[in-house]
């Protein structure tokens, strides 16, 4: 399932809570004096520069172990041509990217898939609902899939069922997904990336991945390169549902130096393990019902356990940045070094383009704080077209907007009014209701020092 344990926190911070009678519903921007929402085209993300050694490890660990830890006894997936079809209060957004997400599946992942109408039986159903009906069933949850279930009020009936239990499926037939219809276009987008991607393959999330949506740090949002060459090894032919850990090890070679010949000749690189303790850390420092001080904590922690396991990685770095969210308010030059130095990891890790600009949101607002607009948009150039390039509206309007302020500290304002009326579109997108938007647009504008 998708853990609410990043998210927007990311991208500078939560926007304002909602107006109690303004509930956070796509219907309410319809007749909005905003621009239109924007929306992204179709692209084809590079495969992952990946030895097949290493992405040999990383399937088995994707497969056969659950997010808790525990151990899978067989590989499974659909053994038939899969069939999907929505239901629920389905939106033009979520249509629209579903349409999008089946066909990257088809193409770039030769999964045999298809649409079919919602009054049809089908392999996978995805029912859109409340986010509070999501919270009621599974409350750390934004979205999630259950096997052998068709409709939320299924799961509800069968949830302490032997039938809802991954460690006993040998074979997949029918899945259940529950997204959020009254989130926005994004967030609804982002479930059914990884979602969709579960309920066809891996159901585990591994932090050690800095390229792939099956990672709880939710830095990547839509599936990558990497996703769609796990998904492609996932339906080989060589491969079937039933298998043990062993047998799918003793094939995968095989497999990955047809589907992903590049990766033959890329030396293995060392792997170390991510401790469940870093973990619950994690969950705490950046989870909801956490308090300051325990998040404090938990974030010191998993700074010292990063440093003590050795990692140079973007793990050090995202420890680091969960250090520095939690001294903002206390210590704002202690935070901005924590960031700083993740910066520092991370430009010496290759793959982590998209985590350097999360943490640009970060770095720009303190130099437009400070006054240092130049600054400011040295980060942000390479960090929007990033955010562009891996299609997270949500970030991309963030950095934007802070991009318009800096020009607006230089008196450039032709280009900050062209770049702040851009981002608006993306911002709908990314954030979903106007008083979302405004409400980004306000945080990001009190940055600027008062003169």
């Amino acid at each position: 399932m998708k853990k609410l344990i990043v998210l927007a926190a990311l991208a500078l911070g939560a926007c304002s809570a909602a107006p109690k009678d303004q509930p956070a519903t796509r219907m309410q921007f319809a007749d909005s004096s905003l621009p239109p929402v924007k929306s992204f085209r179709a692209t084809r993300p590079s495969a992952a520069a990946t030895s097949n050694t290493n992405i040999a490890r990383d399937f088995l660990d994707l497969h056969f172990e659950l997010e808790s830890g525990r151990a899978l006894p067989v590989f499974t997936r659909f053994e038939t041509p899969v069939t999907v079809r929505l239901t629920g209060q389905v939106t033009p957004y979520i249509a629209s990217d579903l349409r999008a997400l089946i066909g990257r599946l088809r193409n770039e992942a030769g999964i045999d898939i298809r649409q079919v109408p919602s009054g049809q039986d089908a392999n996978i159903t995805i029912q859109a609902v409340s986010r509070e009906d999501i919270r009621r069933a599974l409350p750390t949850a934004a979205c999630f899939v259950v096997p052998n279930v068709s409709s939320l009020s299924e799961f509800r009936r069968n949830r302490r069922s032997p039938k809802t239990s991954w460690t006993n499926l040998t074979q997949r037939t029918r899945m259940g997904i529950f997204i959020p219809a009254d989130a926005s276009p994004q967030e609804a987008r982002d479930c059914l990336h990884e979602e969709l991607a579960q309920s066809l393959g891996p159901l585990n999330d591994l932090y050690r991945l800095p390229q792939s949506v099956f990672n709880d740090d939710n830095v990547h949002t839509v599936l990558t390169g990497f996703d769609m060459l796990i998904l492609q090894a996932t339906y080989a032919p060589e491969l079937r549902s039933g298998m043990n850990r062993q047998q799918v090890a003793a094939r995968l070679p095989t497999v990955l130096n047809r589907v992903n010949p590049a990766g033959r000749g890329i030396p293995a690189r060392a792997v170390s393990e991510t401790p469940r303790s870093w973990i619950d850390d994690v969950e705490t420092a950046l989870g909801r019902g956490s308090t300051e001080v325990s998040r404090q904590r938990a974030a010191g922690s998993a700074l010292r356990t990063a440093a003590s396991s050795g990692w140079q990685d973007h793990r050090r770095a995202f420890s680091h940045y969960m250090v520095g969210r939690s001294q903002q308010s206390r210590d704002p030059a202690g935070a901005l070094t924590h960031f700083e130095t993740a910066q520092t990891l991370l430009s010496r890790t290759p793959g982590t383009e998209l985590h350097r600009a999360y943490i640009s949101t970060q770095t720009a607002s303190y130099d437009i704080a400070r006054g240092d607009a130049r600054g400011a948009l040295a980060d942000l150039g390479p960090s929007i077209d990033t955010a562009a390039r891996y299609q997270n509206a949500a970030l991309l309007a963030t950095l934007m907007l802070l991009q318009a302020e800096a020009y607006e500290m230089l008196g450039r304002e032709a280009e900050a009014r062209s770049v702040r009326l851009d981002s608006l579109g993306w911002a709908r997108y990314g954030f979903g209701p106007d008083w979302a938007v405004r409400a980004k647009m306000d945080e990001i504008a009190a940055l600027r020092p008062r003169t």
